[in-house]
């Protein structure tokens, strides 16, 4: 079965990532850009924890996180700790700055939601969300 799948999810993940910026950008938000908000949304669920769950979390290598998560306590975002129970395992922390923005972030993120699914019967959007969480386990499945 040869689709375009791939390709049209790779383009919906470009287009979304500029508009998201510029609805960022449009609310007052210059602290993160769009890749950061996942880090973010992340720890916006729960604080202070390990590295590796971000990683597992954000679906971000590794490597890639790291380098974000630099720029993130440089601009005051996160804080890293090392663990009280193993000090070789870095926790990840927001900062007061970075609890502040989750409303903005939140409003921004219902607007794309908005826009994902503008036109469709709520039928549509469930059958879509249903075949696209059936993709991303097809694809977890190999990891």
């Amino acid at each position: 079965m040869e689709t375009r799948t791939g390709f049209l999810i790779s383009q919906v993940k470009q287009v979304q990532s500029r508009i998201f910026q510029r609805l960022l950008t449009e609310s007052g938000v210059d602290e993160f850009n769009g890749p950061q908000g996942r880090i973010l949304y992340v720890l916006w669920q729960e604080d202070g924890i390990p590295i590796a769950r971000l990683v597992q979390q954000t679906g971000l290598a590794k490597s890639t996180l790291t380098a974000m998560l630099v720029r993130m306590e440089e601009s005051g975002l996160i804080t890293r700790e090392n663990s009280s129970a193993d000090k070789r395992q870095v926790i990840i922390c927001l900062t007061d700055t970075a609890k502040g923005l989750q409303d903005k972030y939140e409003q921004v993120s219902e607007e794309m939601n908005r826009l994902f699914y503008r036109g469709m019967t709520q039928e549509d959007a469930d059958i879509l969300d249903g075949l696209l969480e059936r993709i991303l386990a097809n694809l977890q499945e190999l990891l």
